[in-house]
């Protein structure tokens, strides 16, 4: 094989600029990452915030990292639907049955961490105990009414997501409550999703489309054909007339080791 020098003399110009993008995106997402850093902490001294600085660009974080996908929706307490919350998701798919959510307020460096969400597919549903399938709610109208949405990917994108899952289960619990307090009080609450028109408060759906730059309405049409079927018995209890809610309870204390 012979030796051309207009090859490498071609190579070259490429690979420094492969190398100059490279750079130049590292340097971009360490930017990224150290404005999120110094952007909360408010009332923090300088030594702490230098301290934040430095674990926020050196150390790994895999979970984190592993995070893929953020869904953007609205929850209810289980024993009153008048108190509805966004809730902005953040998924990690961690195995075939089985995505991990934590819930924030916002998809902002300062939001508050309010909860988590567990979603399983029907197929496991089906095997839980009746006893915790109360603790589970559907998906099928949050997908299908377009309240649920991926910002951000394409529609194509979130089409496909979406249609594995409408027929998933969720089970919830916000451990903020924000709509009433400005702090972490008390229990964490088990909340339950929307199963039909009429539900959610339409102002709040409203005031998040024009903030994400999305429209429900939009992806309802889309979404009309993709396929559903019924809905598990023993999902959204709440449905019944009576739900199960959180409460502390005073417990001796066993000091075995």
């Amino acid at each position: 094989m012979s030796y051309r020098p207009e090859e490498t003399d071609s190579f070259t110009p490429f690979a420094a600029g492969l190398i100059t993008g490279l750079a130049a995106a590292a340097a971009a997402l360490i930017a990224r990452r150290a404005a999120a850093v110094m952007s909360v902490g408010a009332g923090h001294s300088a030594k702490h915030r230098a301290l934040d600085f430095a674990a926020g660009i050196m150390q790994p974080k895999y979970p984190l990292q592993a995070m893929s996908t953020w869904l953007n929706g609205f929850h209810f307490y289980a024993d009153d639907m008048g108190r509805q919350v966004e809730a902005h998701h953040f998924c990690i798919h961690l195995r075939h049955d089985l995505h991990q959510c934590v819930i924030f307020d916002s998809n902002a460096p300062g939001a508050r961490l309010i909860g988590i969400e567990y979603i399983i597919p029907e197929e496991r549903f089906l095997q839980l105990p009746e006893e915790e399938k109360r603790l589970w709610h559907s998906h099928h109208y949050e997908v299908k009414s377009g309240v649920l949405v991926a910002p951000g990917i394409p529609e194509l994108a979130e089409r496909a997501y979406f249609k594995d899952l409408v027929t998933t289960y969720g089970k919830t619990f916000h451990n903020w409550q924000i709509d009433r307090d400005d702090f972490p009080y008390g229990a964490p609450q088990l909340m339950m999703g929307f199963t039909q028109d009429g539900q959610v408060d339409e102002a709040a759906v409203a005031a998040r489309d024009k903030r994400l730059k999305v429209s429900h309405e939009n992806r309802k049409r889309k979404r009309y054909d993709i396929p559903v079927g019924d809905i598990a018995p023993g999902a959204n209890a709440w449905e019944s007339g009576t739900s199960l809610q959180t409460r502390l309870e005073e417990v001796p204390f066993d000091p075995r080791r």
